[in-house]
């Protein structure tokens, strides 16, 4: 791969200034609608550096825009440019995929992609050469904040590209080796002759103890190529001693934290010098761009104690730089409604909020599946485990799909044989509504508005939104619509569009929706009424929130408190009065919904 002579010869445009207005920075996360897009597959607003800081082929540059797995061009500029749809849609904060600068292409010969996702960084200090300049992102963010608009960027601390090799074995994979089998005081096991005197392993954290460890190869012999021994940016990146350097990761037991994710070099993040590393990275991105929260990939598989540190050195430099409610979310990937597995990251870790994985799982089994709504009252029953308990899982970033699980609509599809796309726009947008009015900051998938449809996870769950060169990609029909992805798909009258944007001004007008405590009204062993209550933080006022996951029409007498009289439709049908003090009739039809606010109490 050959660097071009204009490798970060990017147009400094002047960055606007900070807007005067920051009021935007007083909401709570709860408060935010997020969108949450790949910029590589956004809009190419500036086909000038799609092949990045690069030359030569697709190999080299990465970009191939009739591959799924390479570089297809979307930039921030392209972002930048797109700021009126999303507010059209009703977005208050976008989440993008990492934009730092990535190694282009690796994998296998036969089998590489390229680092369009952002997973793969190199250098953490700037953005990738596909998608513009640091002083581009700057604008991007000052663009954003001019509209009211947050910014959430996707950092990681668990590893680096794969640049890393091992001396034993070869490129197939490296099996995982244990800490107990080879311990750090062994090269190449406990057969092996001594090494790094006096280290008393990783479980202690002091300066002086890591200063004995100096030889890096307890397990393997990390073997760094010639051409790359100076890539990674900061350059102590480049030092195998800052990795743990035992093989592959199996996602259990010890390699979950100490293992390669699938072979990218996992870092040593038990390391002193690691941990004073990520701060300053991700600090200095804070003070400098005036960002408005983090999302953490692969936060599961790093150590808690790097996260006790971590995480509030960002709430302090983000409180230093007037960012009152800088928001950081770990993703905790999780296939079932228990959140009891992911509120253990908040209570140890101290991460103010997680990814919801469990609110995900119970949309999908109700929604999609049909089993019993009973199964959300379970989900919500579980929001006491988080650190800060109901009031903190409001905050909790709730999804219904996303770029490595795939997307809901794909789901559907696997849960349903045969199901026509009719059905499949009708489901998706009972499971927005629930989305956008249900506890939690809700998550757009970008793509989902325009009806996406995807065949599967990761790479066949990324399309383009400018039009696309990928076959695989335009051979499906989007739902709610006849168009594909070969097209431009910003279309505003899209009936998704619409409904999200419908849903997003409710939710925005009415506190309840967003900051109101949250309370479980109805729900059964099958598919059919689920209902909840939620209420205005200020007043008490409720609103009752009914959905129906059946195919086939429902009806139920669902209670909610004794003073409500009568009912203000905001979204759906709701009755005009109550049956009774403490009943309300409702008959939705098949994937219904209605939200109500009382606007009449008893005295």
């Amino acid at each position: 791969m050959a660097l071009a002579a204009s490798a970060c010869a990017h147009a400094q445009n002047p960055a606007p200034a900070a807007p005067a207005d920051t009021s935007f920075r007083d909401r709570a996360p709860s408060e935010e609608i997020v969108y949450f897009v790949l910029p590589d597959r956004f809009e190419n607003g500036d086909t000038s550096n799609d092949l990045g800081d690069f030359t030569g082929g697709p190999l080299d540059h990465g970009f191939d825009p009739t591959h799924k797995g390479f570089f297809h061009g979307g930039d921030l500029a392209g972002l930048t440019q797109r700021l009126d749809y999303l507010e059209g849609l009703g977005v208050t904060a976008i989440w993008f995929a990492p934009i730092f600068q990535n190694k282009p292409v690796q994998g296998p010969e036969g089998n590489e992609s390229a680092g369009y996702h952002g997973y793969w960084v190199t250098d953490f200090t700037r953005p990738d050469g596909h998608f513009g300049s640091r002083a581009e992102f700057k604008a991007f963010v000052d663009a954003a904040h001019a509209r009211g608009m947050k910014v959430y960027m996707d950092i990681i601390t668990n590893h680096t590209a794969d640049v890393i090799r091992y001396a034993e074995g070869d490129e197939t994979g490296y099996a995982y080796r244990s800490k107990g089998d080879f311990p750090y005081s062994r090269k190449g096991g406990i057969d092996g002759p001594a090494i790094n005197e006096g280290f008393a392993g990783d479980e202690d954290r002091s300066e002086a103890n890591f200063a004995r460890l100096t030889d890096p190869s307890y397990a393997y012999t990390p073997v760094v190529p010639a051409a790359e021994r100076q890539v990674k940016v900061p350059a102590w990146l480049n030092d195998p001693i800052y990795y743990h350097n035992r093989g592959d990761t199996t996602f259990t037991g010890e390699s979950s934290r100490q293992g390669d994710f699938v072979g990218l070099d996992d870092l040593f993040t038990e390391h002193p010098r690691v941990v004073k590393g990520m701060i300053d990275i991700y600090a200095g991105w804070i003070r400098d761009t005036g960002i408005d929260g983090f999302r953490v990939d692969t936060a599961r598989h790093v150590n808690p104690e790097f996260w006790q540190e971590f995480v509030p050195a960002m709430l302090e430099t983000a409180k230093a730089a007037g960012i009152p409610n800088f928001h950081i979310f770990g993703e905790v990937y999780r296939d079932d409604h228990d959140n009891g597995y992911i509120a253990q990251y908040t209570r140890r870790d101290g991460f103010p909020a997680v990814l919801d994985f469990a609110f995900q799982q119970g949309i999908r089994e109700t929604v999609s599946m049909g089993k019993g709504t009973y199964i959300l009252n379970e989900l919500f029953d579980g929001d006491v485990l988080y650190e800060g308990g109901e009031e903190a899982a409001l905050g909790m970033p709730t999804f219904l799909g996303n770029h490595d699980m795939g997307r809901f609509t794909t789901m559907l599809r696997w849960d349903n044989e045969d199901i026509s796309n009719d059905e499949m726009l009708a489901r998706t947008k009972l499971a927005h509504a629930m989305l956008l009015t249900l506890r939690g900051s809700p998550v757009i998938y970008y793509g989902a508005e325009q009806g996406f449809v995807g065949d599967g996870n990761d790479q066949a769950a990324r399309e383009d939104m400018f039009p696309s060169r990928t076959d695989s990609y335009n051979d499906n029909t989007l739902i709610g619509t006849n168009a594909t992805t070969a097209v431009s798909n910003f279309d505003t009258a899209h009936p998704l569009y619409r409904l999200i944007a419908e849903l997003s001004g409710v939710r925005r007008a009415h506190d309840a929706l967003s900051r109101g405590r949250q309370m479980v009204r109805h729900y059964g062993q099958e598919a059919g009424i689920f209902a909840a209550s939620r209420f205005d933080p200020e007043d008490g006022r409720e609103y009752l929130l009914v959905f129906n996951t059946s195919g086939e029409t429902r009806s139920a007498n669902v209670t909610l408190g004794y003073d409500a009289r009568s009912f203000e439709t905001l979204t759906g049908t709701c009755p005009a009065a109550v049956s009774a003090p403490g009943s309300a009739a409702f008959t939705l039809p098949a994937f219904g919904w209605a939200v109500c606010r009382v606007s009449e109490r008893a005295e």
